[in-house]
C-alpha cells in the first residue's frame, strides 16, 4: 500500500488543480474499498452465486449442468490467478451460466428470458483485477444481492456500499490520460479489444500451446500411475470398468483409486460383490439407474463397505426395474424403455424404479387399449418433468411420468415414422462421427480426441470436418477435448469450442 501512496503523490504534481481536488476527495474512499479480500472471504461472498449455478441443481438438464461445470472451472482459474503474487493483468474471460430461478423476472442486460424449464442463461465477461471487484461484478451480472458482503468479518467494508461519504453510486470513469500516466490498463479498452479481435483456433493454440504441453508433460507420471491402479483394481475385483462422473484431475483420480485399493487390502470380501460391475466415482454412494456402483468421493471407507455389502439387494432391485420396463413396453405396443445417461438426470436405481412404478400404475389405471408391437423398435425415456411428451432429434420419445396415457399413445403412433427416420439418421451420424474422430486423431497425431457429454454427434461431426481442413502442428501428442469454450485443463488437456472460428495465428 505504501508503494501505491508514493505513486499517487508523484502523480499529484502533474495534475491540474481541479483534477487534483477530485482525486484528493475520492482517493481515501478508493483505498478504503480496494483493501484485499482473501480467497476464503471471496468464496463466502459468492455463496448465493454458487447456490444459483451449482451443477447438482440441473440434474434434469444435462446440457445446462455441463455448461455450468465448465464455466465454474474457468471461473476458479480466474480467481486463483487473481490471488497469485505479482500478477499484472488477466485476459478478459467470457463466461456463460444457467441460473435456476424460482419465479419469472424481467431479464436484465446480458440475460435471457426464463425458459420453460425455469432457468436463465447469463453471459458476462470478467475483466476486473481484484477479488472484491470481481465478486461484486459477478453478483451484479447475475442480479444477485451484494448486501451480505458488508457483513463479512473483514476490513473491506465498514459501511454500506453506497453510503460512504463522497462515494458515487457508479464506478469512476477515468480519462485516458490517467491510464497513460499511471501505466494501468483500461478495462474498457480490453473489452473493446476483445470485441474487435475475436479468438480464433490458430491464435488461441499459438498463445496456449506451450502452456498445455508443459502441463501435459508434468501430468504424464500421474497418468501412468492412474492407468496402473485402474488395471490392478479392475483385475482384482473383476470389474467391467472404472469411471468418473465429473472432470476431476488426474491427481484426484489417483487419490480415489488409492483409497479404494486400501479398502480392498483391509476388507476384500464385500468388494467382491461388485464382480462384473462398473464403478463410478461421483457425488453420492449407491447404484445408478444403469446399474453402476456409485462411490461418493466425500464418503469414508465405512460407507463404501456398507454399499458393497448391500449390492445383492441392489441387484434384486435392478431385476425389478428390468421387469417393470418390460411391462411398460408391453402396454405401449412394444416400445423399449431406455435410460440415456448423457441426456437424463443422474437417477439412482431407487429413484428410477419409483419413476417407472408411478408411470406403470398410471397406465394400468387408464386401461388403454393395447396395440401389440405397433411401436416395436422405437425407444422412450421417462422423466419427472411435468411437460408435454416430445420427440428428440435422436429418435427417442421424452415422456413425462404423469402423462395422459390415451393422449400419449396417440402422440407416439402419430410420430412413429418420424422417430424411425431420426433413429436411422442417428446411427448414420454416429458412424460418421467415429470415422472422423479416428481420421482427426491420426492426422494430427493426437494422443486422445474426445468430447464433453453436452456436445452432440452433429456438433462433433461439424467440428472434425473443419479440423481436417487445417494444418495444426500444435496438436501433436496432445489430448484434445471438444467442448463449448477454450481452456487449458490442469493436466494439459486442450479444450476447444465445437464451433471454433478460423483465422491466422496472432503475431
Amino acid at each position: 500500500m505504501l508503494g501505491s501512496w508514493r505513486a499517487y503523490s508523484e502523480m499529484f504534481c502533474h495534475l491540474k488543480p481541479l483534477r487534483r481536488f477530485c482525486l484528493r476527495k475520492l482517493l481515501p474512499h478508493w483505498l478504503h474499498y480496494s483493501r484485499a479480500l482473501s480467497g476464503a472471504e471471496a468464496v463466502n461472498a459468492l455463496r448465493p452465486f454458487y447456490f444459483a449455478v451449482h451443477p447438482d441443481f440441473f440434474g434434469q438438464h444435462p446440457r445446462e449442468r455441463e455448461i455450468n461445470e465448465n464455466s465454474l472451472k474457468r471461473l476458479s482459474v480466474y480467481l486463483e490467478n487473481l490471488q497469485k503474487p505479482g500478477f499484472k493483468s488477466l485476459k478478459p474471460t467470457q463466461l456463460t451460466f444457467y441460473i435456476r430461478e424460482k419465479t419469472a423476472q424481467s431479464p436484465s442486460e446480458g440475460q435471457e428470458p426464463v425458459s420453460t424449464s425455469g432457468f436463465r442463461a447469463v453471459r458476462f465477461t470478467l475483466h476486473t483485477s481484484d477479488l472484491l471487484s470481481t465478486v461484486l461484478y459477478i453478483l451484479n451480472s447475475c442480479s444477485l444481492s451484494a448486501e451480505h458482503i458488508q457483513s463479512l468479518n473483514t476490513n473491506v467494508h465498514s459501511q454500506p456500499l453506497k453510503e460512504a461519504t463522497g462515494m458515487p453510486d457508479r464506478p469512476i470513469k477515468w480519462h485516458r490520460s490517467y491510464y497513460s500516466f499511471t501505466g494501468f490498463k483500461d478495462p474498457d479498452e480490453d473489452l473493446e479489444h476483445v470485441s474487435r479481435v475475436e479468438t480464433t483456433l490458430m491464435s488461441w493454440l499459438g498463445s496456449n500451446g506451450t502452456s498445455a504441453v508443459k502441463k501435459l508433460r508434468n501430468s504424464l507420471p500421474l497418468r501412468k500411475e492412474l492407468d496402473r491402479l485402474k488395471e490392478e483394481l479392475s483385475e482384482l475385483l473383476q470389474l467391467s470398468d472404472i469411471r468418473w462422473q465429473r472432470g476431476w484431475g488426474v491427481a484426484h483420480r489417483c487419490s480415489q483409486l488409492h483409497s479404494l485399493s486400501r479398502l480392498a487390502q483391509q476388507n476384500l470380501e464385500p468388494l467382491q460383490n461388485a464382480k462384473g460391475c462398473t464403478i463410478v466415482f461421483t457425488d453420492r454412494s449407491g447404484m445408478s439407474a444403469l446399474g453402476h456402483v456409485m462411490l461418493g468421493t466425500m464418503d469414508v471407507h465405512h460407507h463404501w463397505t456398507r454399499l458393497f455389502e448391500s449390492l445383492p439387494s441392489y441387484f434384486h432391485l435392478q431385476r425389478r426395474v428390468s421387469a417393470l420396463e418390460d411391462q411398460i413396453s408391453s402396454l405401449l405396443g412394444g416400445i423399449q424403455v431406455v435410460y440415456i445417461e448423457e441426456l437424463q438426470p443422474a437417477f439412482t436405481i431407487d429413484e428410477y424404479y419409483s419413476l417407472l412404478d408411478v408411470f406403470y400404475n398410471q397406465l394400468l389405471k387408464s386401461r388403454i387399449p393395447s396395440h401389440p408391437q405397433g411401436l416395436s423398435g422405437l425407444q422412450m425415456t421417462l422423466n419427472s418433468d411435468r411437460y408435454e411428451p416430445s420427440l428428440h432429434e435422436l429418435g427417442h420419445f421424452n415422456i413425462p411420468a404423469l402423462s395422459d396415457p390415451a393422449g400419449l399413445q396417440s402422440f407416439m403412433r402419430t410420430k412413429a415414422q418420424q422417430a424411425r427416420e431420426n433413429m436411422t439418421r442417428r446411427e448414420e451420424l454416429k458412424v460418421i462421427e467415429n470415422e472422423l474422430i479416428q481420421a482427426s486423431t491420426k492426422k494430427f497425431s493426437l494422443e486422445k480426441l474426445y468430447k464433453e457429454p453436452s456436445i452432440s454427434s452433429r456438433q462433433m461431426v461439424d467440428c472434425c470436418k473443419r479440423l481436417l481442413e487445417q494444418s495444426l502442428p500444435y496438436l501433436h501428442g496432445m489430448h484434445l477435448c471438444v467442448s463449448h469454450f477454450y481452456s487449458v485443463m490442469q493436466d494439459g488437456d486442450l479444450c476447444i469450442p465445437w464451433n471454433w472460428k478460423e483465422g491466422e495465428a496472432m503475431k
